[in-house]
């Protein structure tokens, strides 16, 4: 396993990530252990996991997964050797917290104190606000349209101010920010600076070969401010593995189950996976050593979180770590990308 500096922490985390988002819905906490106890075995020391999980999100699954994490926590009495990642949900989910925004400092304690009482510890090593309260380009939306009302969201100071206090009390150690733009990016980081606020380590983004928009405004700033990208959907929601090419829809598939991620499937992107098929085919790859690879290269990931249903599927990602891209096939990467680039954000 290979690792990097956690922001500008002490922490070395796996460049692989275990994520979680799958126990509870389409895999049993079995599989969780399964998994858990694999990866671990392997060198995954990061865990990556939120209060909203399992997905697709809803009242029934809410809080699934960290209670999985819990369990196996206790059963293997080895919280010590991980390094925990979870999330305070944003606005938006009515069963949570009532709904609404959920930064201010009561919200974020319950959720703490939620997630405490799940996972069965007494720290959170990286606690991530999931997506912003204002009106912001997330979860695949192109164009900014502002639809917020002036002072309806917790300022950004006044976030940091709360964590501030969390971090203090012992119940999360370092904070991180999930789903931001340059924006909202930069103006944390500067007020961490200006204030003697606490510092934002990391930022949890979609990035993939299909979508490489965290290059255009955020890769300068996580390498200059050392508060690198955790990466999700490095196979844009499994599309990456080729599975749904030449029309196929797989019975126990993401695509198949649920509704929230066809964009994943335009016309576009399915033109990029045939090409980058055909790359990964000719150099004695698959199309998921190609894609993970690709993103383990990336001087702006600190870490790339692999998601799985099956422990063939987890094998296969974490491996990815082993696969070493030429100078050719980077090339070869950057002129697919060119001719079509980001399809899929």
């Amino acid at each position: 396993m290979k690792f990097k500096k956690l922001g500008t922490t002490d922490l070395d985390v796996s460049l692989i990530c275990l994520g979680t988002m799958t126990w509870g819905t389409q895999n049993s906490e079995k599989d969780a252990f399964e998994q858990m106890d694999y990866s671990l075995s392997e060198g995954v020391n990061f865990f990556d996991t939120a209060e909203l999980y399992s997905v697709p999100p809803n009242s029934v699954s809410y809080g699934k997964t960290e209670t999985m994490i819990g369990n196996w926590f206790e059963k293997r009495k080895n919280r010590d050797k991980i390094i925990l990642a979870s999330k305070v949900a944003g606005p938006g989910c009515d069963w949570i917290r009532g709904g609404g925004n959920n930064f201010n400092e009561k919200k974020i304690g319950e959720a703490i104190e939620g997630s405490l009482k799940r996972l069965k510890t007494d720290y959170i090593d990286l606690y991530q606000l999931h997506w912003p309260e204002r009106s912001a380009n997330f979860f695949g939306r192109r164009d900014y349209i502002n639809n917020d009302s002036e002072g309806k969201w917790n300022s950004f100071e006044s976030v940091l101010e709360a964590l501030k206090k969390f971090i203090e009390s012992g119940k999360i150690r370092y904070i991180g920010m999930s789903n931001e733009t340059p924006y909202g990016f930069s103006k944390y980081i500067e007020l961490s600076k200006n204030k003697n606020l606490p510092r934002m380590m990391s930022v949890q983004n979609p990035y993939n070969l299909v979508n490489r928009t965290y290059e255009i405004g955020m890769s300068e700033i996580s390498i200059r401010e050392k508060c690198g990208l955790l990466v999700y959907y490095p196979l844009a929601a499994g599309a990456l593995s080729g599975k749904y090419r030449n029309g196929k829809m797989p019975k126990n598939s993401r695509q198949a189950l649920f509704k929230g991620w066809e964009r994943h499937l335009n016309p576009l992107a399915m033109k990029a996976y045939d090409e980058y098929y055909e790359l990964a085919k000719d150099n004695n790859l698959t199309m998921v050593q190609l894609a993970q690879a690709f993103v383990n290269t990336r001087p702006f990931v600190t870490s790339n979180i692999i998601g799985a249903t099956t422990m063939k599927q987890l094998k296969e990602n974490i491996d990815s770590i082993n696969i070493e891209l030429s100078d050719d096939i980077i090339e070869k990467i950057n002129l697919i990308h060119n001719k079509n680039p980001n399809p899929s954000p």
